[in-house]
């Protein structure tokens, strides 16, 4: 069964760090990419960062370039979204997803398979 479970997320002060999970349950990690986008109140899903299907080559958001990290373990079929240096404007529900075909890897649009989410919280 293909399904995918995003853990992690909570409530952390600015400057601190998160470690986002996802279980990717009958994926072959190593021929599909992976991304993690994320979604505010009354704003469009936006992609934070992600693994390319067609060369494993990593893909970063602008604005979280030199603190978010993604990465994955085939073996253990997970998908990790390092974060630090949050601020308020990262807080979101964060969402794991996996695209069978290539593409832009940040674009929402690539995708076929979604988590349900998890949410970050950072105050002001």
């Amino acid at each position: 069964q293909l399904q995918l479970v995003e853990s992690g997320g909570g409530l952390v002060q600015p400057g601190g760090s998160l470690k986002l999970s996802c279980a990717a349950s009958g994926f072959n990690l190593d021929i599909v990419g992976a991304g993690w986008f994320r979604q505010a109140p009354g704003k469009e899903r936006e992609g934070v960062s992600c693994i390319s299907t067609q060369d494993g080559s990593i893909k970063a958001a602008d604005s979280v370039k030199g603190r978010f990290t993604v990465s994955r373990d085939s073996a253990k079929n997970m998908v990790y979204l390092q974060m630090d240096s949050l601020k308020p404007e990262d807080t979101g529900n964060y969402f794991c997803a996996i695209a069978m075909l290539g593409g832009n890897c940040l674009n929402h649009a690539e995708y076929d398979y979604w988590g349900q989410g998890t949410q970050v919280t950072v105050p002001f």
